[in-house]
C-alpha cells in the first residue's frame, strides 16, 4: 500500500512530519511512504532515509489562515492538493494532513470527490471513553450547518465504520441533544430523530453530552458546529485536568509523594485521552481515504495516523461504505 503525507501541513511542518514518516517507514517496510512537498525543503531532512519513503515534489502550500476554497482553486501545486490529485489518480491509498482543516475538506471535496449517494463528508474522530472502546463521533468538524438526510448518512457511514474498522456486530448509534427525550432538540435533531428510527442501524436515541465518555453509544451522530463544540471542550477540559493535576502534585513534600505513587495510573489515563495516540481523523463520505491529523501533532501523531490509515485500507473501507450506501442496507 501507498500513503501520501501533506509534509507541508501543519504547525510544526515540515520537521515533524518527515520524523513521523520515518518512524513510519522503519515499522512498516510493506507500506510506502510518500512525503509531499517541497524537495528542497525536505531532502536536507533526510540525509538517510528507508528504501520505502520517497518524496513528490509540490511547489507550494496552503497555510493555516488561507480561504480554503480560493486557496484550493489557486494553489493547484499546494502540497494538500497534490496529495489528494495522488488518492485521486490512484497513485496513493491514502492521505494525511495536518493542514488546514477547511482546505482538506475543500480539497476533499473538489479533488478527490464525494461518494456516489454521500452529499457532504463528515469529520469522524475516535473519542476516548473511560471504559477505553471509544466512541465515534460524526461530524465533528467537516460541516457546520446539516439538514436530517445529512445526519442519516453520518448514521450510517458511522455505524459501516464501526463495523468494518473495530468489528463491532451492532455499533449503538446515538444522536448528540440536550436530553434523552424522543422531543429535545432544536429542528434540526427533531427531524433527524424518525429518520435514524427508520434506518437499518442499532439506533439507541438521544444522548447527552454529559454522557459520551462514559461510552453509552459507538457511534456519536451530531452537526458540524455542535460536535466541534464538544470535541474542543473535551481537549480543553482534559488539558486543563492535567495542568491542575501537575500543580497540585508539585506543591508539597506529600503531594508530591503522592504524585510519584499515582504517576503510573495518571499516566494510563492520560495516553487513553491524547489526541496522539489516534494520529488521524478519517474524512468520511469521500471517494478515496483522506484523514486529518491534528494542527499540532507530533511525530507519534503522525505515525499513528499511518497505522490508522494502513487499519483503514486493510479493512477496504471505502469501497465497504460506498457499496453499503448504493445498495440502500
Amino acid at each position: 500500500m501507498r500513503i501520501a503525507i501533506d509534509a507541508m501541513g501543519g504547525d510544526k511542518a515540515p520537521g515533524i512530519n518527515v520524523e513521523g514518516a520515518l518512524q513510519a517507514a522503519k515499522e512498516w517496510p510493506d507500506t510506502e511512504i510518500v512525503l509531499v512537498g517541497h524537495q528542497d525543503k525536505l531532502e536536507p531532512l533526510l540525509p538517510q532515509r528507508p528504501a520505502n519513503l520517497s518524496v513528490h515534489h509540490a511547489e507550494d502550500v496552503i497555510l493555516p489562515d488561507d480561504e480554503p476554497v480560493k486557496a484550493v482553486r489557486r494553489k493547484k501545486d499546494a502540497s494538500m492538493v497534490v496529495a489528494g490529485r495522488l488518492v485521486r489518480e490512484k497513485q496513493a491509498d491514502a492521505m494525511i494532513s495536518a493542514g488546514n482543516t477547511g482546505a482538506l475538506v475543500v480539497t476533499g471535496l473538489l479533488v478527490v470527490g464525494r461518494l456516489a449517494g454521500i452529499e457532504r463528508p463528515a469529520l469522524a474522530p475516535m473519542l476516548p471513553t473511560m471504559e477505553g472502546h471509544g466512541v465515534l463521533g460524526l461530524d465533528l468538524g467537516a460541516n457546520p450547518d446539516a439538514t436530517p438526510e445529512n445526519l442519516l448518512q453520518y448514521a450510517l457511514m458511522g455505524s459501516i465504520y464501526r463495523k468494518k474498522v473495530h468489528g463491532l456486530a451492532q455499533p449503538r448509534v446515538g444522536l448528540l441533544n440536550v436530553g434523552t427525550e424522543e422531543n429535545k432538540g432544536n429542528e434540526l435533531t427533531k427531524a433527524a430523530f424518525p429518520l435514524l428510527q427508520q434506518a437499518p442501524i442499532h439506533f439507541i436515541g438521544n444522548v447527552e453530552a454529559r454522557d459520551v465518555l462514559y461510552g453509552n453509544c459507538d457511534v456519536l451522530v451530531c452537526d458540524g458546529f455542535a460536535g466541534n463544540i464538544m470535541l474542543k471542550s473535551l481537549e480543553g477540559a482534559a488539558g486543563a485536568i492535567f495542568s491542575q493535576l501537575r500543580k497540585e502534585f508539585s506543591s508539597s513534600l506529600i503531594t508530591k509523594l503522592a504524585g510519584a505513587v499515582l504517576r503510573p495510573g495518571l499516566r494510563n489515563f492520560r495516553k487513553k485521552m491524547d489526541y496522539s495516540e489516534a494520529g488521524g481523523t478519517p474524512l468520511l463520505g469521500l471517494d478515496g481515504l483522506c484523514l486529518k491529523s491534528h494542527g499540532s501533532s507530533d511525530a507519534n501523531a503522525i505515525k499513528n495516523a499511518v497505522r490508522q490509515a494502513r487499519n483503514d485500507i486493510k479493512n477496504d473501507l471505502i469501497r465497504s461504505i460506498a457499496s453499503e450506501i448504493s445498495s440502500g442496507k
